[in-house]
């Protein structure tokens, strides 16, 4: 089962993937970008916020989620890989960015994926007094210090789009305790 933790930064998608790995000691837990060697030197390329076009900046992202797909999903298709982040915080972040269509950016994420999307998508939501709190108490990358209304209508345009996709997903409170969270998501994943 290849599974999708989706959201914002600081909305606690990688504190419940942690959690999971320490209770399911099977899973593939990997990351977008940064989950191949590939994805690594992409990141570092993508959070510098460096890139000048936009379409450069999502090329780079549809190169890493190729190349993730047949180094880290393909290969563990019989068992379960969580994924943090993945092909809709890339669409969102384009559709955010607004030179984007989003029939165009469906159709590039399926040739990336060779048409395999994931079979179940968590997204983690947050609100912007949550949000404030959160980015105050670290140093923010490149992506945000676009600012926190621009990662709000990131998070917005992956839940406008989620629903219109015909994936199975939760929709986690990103305000809720991190108890409640993993609560939610071990019921929903059937672990």
């Amino acid at each position: 089962m290849y599974i999708l933790f989706e959201g914002i930064d600081t909305c606690g998608k990688s504190t419940q993937i942690e959690l999971l790995a320490q209770k399911f000691k099977d899973i593939v837990v990997t990351k977008e970008p940064g989950g191949t060697a590939f994805g690594v030197k992409a990141r570092e390329i993508l959070l510098s916020d460096s890139l000048s076009s936009k379409r450069a900046e999502l090329l780079l992202f549809l190169a890493d989620r190729a190349e993730h797909y047949e180094e880290v999903i393909k290969p563990n298709k019989e068992k379960t890989v969580i994924s943090d982040r993945g092909f809709l915080s890339g669409i969102g972040y384009a559709l955010a960015n607004g030179d984007f269509d989003f029939d165009v950016l469906l159709t590039l994420n399926k040739f990336a994926l060779s048409n395999h999307f994931p079979d179940k998508i968590i997204l983690f939501l947050t609100n912007m007094e949550t949000l404030t709190q959160r980015t105050s108490e670290k140093e923010l990358d490149g992506i945000e210090l676009r600012g926190l209304e621009y990662l709000i209508n990131v998070q917005n345009k992956m839940h406008e789009r989620l629903q219109k996709l015909g994936i199975d997903y939760l929709e986690i409170d990103a305000t809720d305790s991190i108890e409640n969270i993993h609560q939610k998501i071990v019921s929903y994943l059937e672990l």
